[in-house]
């Protein structure tokens, strides 16, 4: 079996683009993957077509030996954008393998170790009252872990803005800090509580937004701060008991690697679409599995990453749960039945694992290439004087 096509589709989906990469083989067994670099899919496109360049006529089956050429066979090595592609172009070899075999993916990493993949929803609300609203929902349907998002409006001592753009950390993480405590209250002990701050804050404003509230009101705080600093965020442990879920930005084992190692995490919040696809994610999962940290998976995108961090999942012993952006609070439209006619099956708060040959998804092919691209930005935050910070 030979690799005889690699084609990419930048497509729009929901509110936003995915990049979708399938490769052909000389024997029409095909694979998909995807991209988790949202908002700079052009540039991973150009990298894959590079890579495809030396990949056509190489025999898919051979994923990891493949991952290792990919990576290494260029002087500037790594990076999001090139691990980006590489993840794309890995999970698509996975997914051919599977099929190959006549197996699913996790078969081809160790078999799995669940029936169900668990997972966590995301709510915010523009009040506390219908914070308590929205989790009341979540709880009533089943779902036991809520992740929430900060308040963006302005405390009572300062006007409020109707500017989206506008993000004060310091008058965000006091009403923030506020609701959250309320909710804890209203909703009680059982439920996983934690807050995605997406590295708005710094070292001082995340100790303080988390000094702010009694031990226990969070399960986790996630991302609160940018990642490039290991020290940053050990010197930010020091200040606080609130468990980290670090992660989603990484593109490789090596950038995991110190936040594993030196317990500076307590999720590891793996993209298997920008760390390196199955090759690499497995890595890290094994890495993370010595030191006693759960993978708690970033799946932001469509039904291909999904379907991806559920093989990877149900082959992992250490998971806690994976992010599903169809709970009842948000429905984001990712996860279009046309352009996904077959997806993996959703049961509650839990995803069923499959035991489909390969990934156990197909894309209208069609569909994807007349979906054109359009040119999406994250918002550009700004605080009050003017200057920019982080989404």
């Amino acid at each position: 079996m030979k690799i005889s096509d690699i084609k990419v589709y930048p497509t729009w989906v929901g509110n936003r683009n995915q990049l979708l990469v399938k490769i052909e083989t000389d024997e029409g067994v095909y694979g998909w993957g995807e991209s988790g670099v949202s908002g700079r899919e052009l540039a991973v496109k150009g990298a894959v077509e590079h890579y495809r360049q030396f990949l056509i006529g190489r025999d898919p089956r051979n994923p990891g030996a493949l991952w290792q050429e990919m990576y290494r066979s260029q002087y500037f090595e790594g990076g999001r954008i090139l691990t980006g592609a590489i993840s794309a172009i890995d999970i698509a070899l996975y997914d051919i393998t599977g099929k190959a075999l006549g197996v699913p993916i996790y078969q081809l990493l160790g078999g799995k170790q669940r029936d169900t993949i668990p997972c966590f929803a995301t709510t915010g609300a523009s009040s506390l009252e219908k914070l308590i609203e929205n989790c009341r929902l979540l709880l009533d349907k089943g779902w036991s872990v809520i992740r929430t998002t900060p308040a963006n409006r302005a405390s009572t001592s300062r006007p409020h803005s109707d500017d989206p753009t506008l993000f004060e950390p310091r008058e965000s993480i006091g009403v923030t800090a506020e609701w959250l405590t309320a909710l804890r209250q209203e909703l009680g002990p059982d439920p996983v509580l934690g807050i995605d701050y997406h590295h708005r804050l710094s070292v001082a404003e995340t100790a303080s937004f988390c000094q702010r509230m009694p031990s226990g009101t969070l399960d986790f705080i996630e991302e609160p701060i940018r990642d490039e600093s290991p020290e940053a965020y050990e010197s930010l442990r020091t200040m606080t008991d609130v468990p980290f879920a670090i992660g989603e930005e990484f593109a490789s084992k090596w950038q995991f690697s110190p936040y594993l190692e030196r317990g500076i995490t307590q999720f590891a919040r793996i993209d298997i679409c920008n760390v390196g696809g199955f090759t690499e994610s497995m890595k890290v999962a094994a890495l993370a599995e010595t030191h006693y940290i759960d993978l708690m998976p970033h799946n932001p995108l469509g039904p291909l990453c999904a379907a991806a961090s559920v093989h990877m999942g149900a082959a992992c012993p250490n998971f806690a749960w994976l992010e599903s952006r169809m709970s009842p609070t948000e429905n984001l439209g990712f996860q279009d039945p046309e352009l996904f006619p077959t997806q993996l099956e959703a049961d509650g708060d839990c995803v069923i694992v499959p035991d489909t040959p390969g990934l156990g998804v197909e894309v209208n092919e069609e569909k994807a290439a007349a979906q054109a691209f359009e040119f999406w930005e994250a918002p550009h935050l700004h605080r009050r004087d003017g200057s920019y910070t982080n989404w």
